[in-house]
C-alpha cells in the first residue's frame, strides 16, 4: 500500500473546534453550505433483477433498475428502516435513488464528494444518536443531515486522505475475497475426502460406513437440571458455547457441584461436544485441556479407538452429518432436539485409521491457512481503523 509522506503525528498549529481539536488550517463547516440535500423519487417496485443502472434502497444491498434518476456524484443514506443511520453508498454515475433514500451532490468546487463519504459515514449515527432520546433511530430529517458540521481540510489533502483510505480499504477486500476462495476450495475438499469420492494417494482400502453409536465408546448428555451458577468457578458448557465457539465467556459452577456432574459426564481432551436442543448438530471438538461440566443441551461424544477424534469432527461439520442429524430430530418439539438414542444411528463413513489422520491433517491445515488470513485481516481492520481516526481529525497530516 503506498501512501503519501507523513507530515507529523502531531500537527504544530491546532485550533479548537465544536468537532474538536483540528488543524488551524482546516475549516469546519454545515453540509448545507457545500452541497445539495434532496432524497431520490422511485419506489420499491420499481427494481428489475437485471435492470441497467443500480437502483439505491434502504439497505446495503444495491437493487438494479431499468432507468436511471440521478446522474453524477452523490452520497447517500437511508431515511429510514432498520439501517438508519449506518448505511452508506458513494455513487459517481447513472442510478436511480429510492424516494427514502438522501442524497447528498453537488459538491462545492473545493469539496471532494469521496472525503465527504469517509467523513459522513464516520460521523453520522452518533450525531443523530446524540439528537435522540431513544436507543434506536426510526428516521432522519433532512436538517439532520444539512446542519451537520463537517472538517474540511484543502481539496489536496482531502484527496490524499481518501486515497489512503481507498488503500486500506483494498487491502481489507482482498483479504475477504481470499478468505472466501479459500473457505469455498476447503468446503469441495471437505466434499470430496470425507465421503470418498477423492481418495489420497497410497489409500485404496475400501470404506465401511458405521452408526455414530458404533465409532463411540459412549455418547451421553449432560446434567438435566440447570445448576446454581456461580460468579467464578468452574466452567459450565452449554449450546451457546459450541454455536459461538467461545470457551472463554462462559457461566461457573461451584467445585462441589461440578464434581458430582463428572462423575456421569466428564469432557476430556479429545472428546466432542454436539448440539442436540435448540440449534442441532454442531460441534467442538477438545483440543484443549479441560475442566468443565455440560448441560443436556450439550452430548459428549467419546470416540473409540478405531476413529480419530480429528476426522470424526471434520467429518461432523460436512452437510450430509447435519442434514442426518436433523432428519432424527423431533421436528414439532419446542425448542427443538434430537433425542440421544437417535443421535447413534447417524452413519458414518470409516476409512482405515491412517487415511483418517492424512484427510484430517490435509483439513487442519487449510483450517491453518484461513485463521492466519483472518489474522491478518483483523489486524488490516484495526490498522485502517486507526487511519481513519487519525486522518479525519489532522493528528495525522498527509502532503
Amino acid at each position: 500500500m503506498v501512501m503519501a509522506s507523513v507530515r507529523s503525528t502531531i500537527p504544530a498549529t491546532m485550533r479548537e473546534t465544536e468537532l474538536g481539536a483540528l488543524p488551524a488550517d482546516w475549516r469546519v463547516e454545515p453540509i448545507e453550505d457545500f452541497a445539495v440535500v434532496t432524497t431520490g423519487d422511485r419506489n420499491t417496485q420499481d427494481r428489475e433483477a437485471d435492470g441497467a443502472y443500480p437502483f439505491f434502497v434502504r439497505s446495503q444491498t444495491v437493487e438494479r433498475i431499468n432507468s436511471y434518476s440521478f446522474d453524477g456524484e452523490a452520497v447517500l443514506t437511508a431515511g429510514d428502516g432498520v439501517g438508519t443511520g449506518k448505511i452508506f453508498h458513494y455513487v459517481d454515475g447513472k442510478c436511480g435513488i429510492h424516494q427514502r433514500v438522501y442524497r447528498i451532490s453537488n459538491f462545492r468546487a473545493d469539496v471532494s464528494g469521496y472525503y465527504f463519504y469517509l467523513f459522513f459515514s464516520q460521523r453520522f449515527y452518533s450525531r443523530i444518536m446524540q439528537m435522540t432520546a431513544k436507543s434506536s433511530v426510526d428516521s432522519v430529517r433532512r436538517d439532520m443531515i444539512t446542519r451537520m458540521m463537517v472538517a474540511l481540510p484543502p481539496r489536496s489533502e482531502q484527496e490524499a486522505i481518501a486515497a489512503a483510505l481507498t488503500d486500506a480499504d483494498a487491502l481489507t477486500n482482498s483479504l475477504e475475497t481470499l478468505i472466501a476462495k479459500k473457505r469455498m476450495i476447503k468446503q469441495g475438499a471437505m466434499q470430496e475426502l470425507l465421503s470418498g469420492q477423492r481418495r489420497l494417494s497410497g489409500y485404496t482400502k475400501p470404506w465401511r460406513v458405521e452408526s455414530l453409536g458404533d465409532v463411540c465408546r459412549s455418547i451421553v448428555d449432560g446434567t438435566h437440571f440447570t445448576p446454581r451458577y456461580v460468579e467464578s468457578g468452574v466452567p459450565f458448557y452449554s449450546v451457546e458455547n459450541v454455536t459461538a465457539d467461545d470457551f472463554v465467556n462462559t457461566k461457573f459452577i461451584s467445585l462441589e457441584e461440578h464434581r458430582l456432574l463428572v462423575r456421569r459426564c466428564k469432557p476430556e481432551r479429545g472428546d466432542i461436544l454436539l448440539t442436540r436442543i435448540g440449534a442441532i448438530g454442531d460441534t467442538k471438538l477438545i483440543d484443549w485441556d479441560v475442566d468443565a461440566s455440560i448441560y443436556v443441551s450439550l452430548a459428549l461424544l467419546k470416540c473409540s479407538d478405531d476413529i480419530e477424534p480429528t476426522f470424526l469432527h471434520a467429518y461432523s461439520k460436512g452437510t450430509k452429518f447435519v442434514r442426518d442429524m436433523e432428519e432424527r430430530s423431533l421436528l414439532n418439539a419446542a425448542p427443538r432436539k434430537i433425542n440421544m438414542g437417535e443421535i447413534g444411528k447417524v452413519p458414518v463413513p470409516v476409512p482405515e485409521k491412517e487415511e483418517q489422520l492424512a484427510i484430517a491433517s490435509i483439513l487442519d491445515g487449510m483450517d491453518n491457512e484461513i485463521a492466519s488470513l483472518e489474522g491478518r485481516l483483523a489486524k488490516a481492520r484495526l490498522i485502517k481503523q486507526g487511519m481513519t481516526q487519525e486522518l479525519l481529525t489532522g493528528r495525522v497530516r498527509l502532503v
